[in-house]
């Protein structure tokens, strides 16, 4: 585990946006690093968990020996963020999804997959994030889940604000664990990560309060 104020943040490098996130977290500040193994897991402060395709990202985390690990983790505290299908992996109920489909939990909340569409119906839209400062984002949604249901202990940080699916939930976070359905990986627009990166660091300097290093 990194010390002080630096921090290992890894992407789950399985299938999806994974050099994006990458590219992202290195410019936030932290030292980013791939996983796609249980002790590589160990190595890193916090994880992401890219868009891409869930079904695939949940076949090969089983493949991996990636499941219990990963939500052991999770379970623990670690801090975690997924991205559009990394949202969907960290909901405990999944809609339209493949019976056999696996998630890693994290955030009580209902997700339905592809909920805004195909590929073609991909879009962007003004969305405010509860907590990071400035202008809206300008989000990237590209065969996009939504939130149907959080639970109590799940704070919505972000709504699509126009359009047909005005008012839908988008950005959600339970503790540690955060989720949106758009991708900001892909724009140059870095606070998400930051803010994210931040978050990795306010836990980990608890974790050394709380041990008495």
């Amino acid at each position: 585990m990194s010390a002080g104020s630096e921090v290992t943040v890894g992407v789950l490098a399985l299938q999806g946006d994974v050099r994006e996130h990458l590219l992202a977290l290195t410019s936030a500040g932290a030292t980013a690093r791939r996983v796609r193994r249980a002790e590589e897991l160990e190595q890193v402060d916090g994880l992401v968990i890219p868009g891409g395709e869930s079904t695939t990202i949940s076949k090969l985390a089983d493949e991996f020996g990636l499941l219990d690990p990963l939500r052991k983790r999770i379970g623990a505290g670690m801090p975690v963020y997924g991205s559009c299908a990394g949202m969907i992996m960290l909901a405990t109920e999944v809609l339209d999804g493949r019976p056999d489909q696996q998630s890693f939990g994290g955030i009580e909340m209902t997700v339905r997959r592809n909920a805004f569409g195909r590929q073609v119906d991909s879009f962007e839209a003004p969305v405010e994030i509860a907590g990071v400062p400035g202008p809206s984002f300008s989000a990237v949604f590209i065969r996009a889940p939504w939130v149907e249901r959080v639970g109590d202990g799940v704070e919505v940080l972000g709504r699509v604000t126009g359009g047909p699916a005005a008012g839908r939930i988008v950005a959600v976070r339970q503790g540690n664990a955060v989720a949106t359905s758009f991708h900001p990986e892909l724009t140059g627009d870095r606070r998400l990560h930051r803010w994210f990166v931040d978050l990795v660091r306010r836990s980990e300097d608890r974790s050394e309060d709380r041990s008495g290093a």
